[in-house]
């Protein structure tokens, strides 16, 4: 459900609310439109992510968590933390994403 590279970034994108697609894109290095595209739907499908499309001209999405999505959050922040706290420990260096 959220195996894989991009879906964990994905969603900790998405902890502080929601999102259009260029700014997720900005938030996750490295990630191609099509990948990021891919990973929001599978998400969608599976009920932790929110597409929210307006009927305005130019098209407007927005991206959010849902319920489900929300409870992730803190698992996702103790990976966070135990990843952080591990590389301290064994001297790994880590860039910091821009959105960490």
């Amino acid at each position: 459900m959220i195996g894989g590279k991009w879906k964990a970034m994905v969603l900790w994108s998405l902890k502080k609310g929601v999102k259009r697609n260029g700014e997720l894109k900005k938030l996750i290095p490295g990630i191609s439109q099509k990948m990021l595209t891919q990973q929001l739907r599978e998400l969608e499908e599976v009920g932790i992510v929110q597409r929210i499309a307006y009927t305005v001209i130019p098209p407007k999405v927005e991206y959010k968590l849902t319920k489900h999505g929300e409870k992730l959050i803190p698992i996702l922040q103790e990976l966070h933390d135990w990843g952080k706290d591990y590389a301290i420990e064994n001297k790994i260096t880590i860039e910091k994403a821009t959105n960490c």
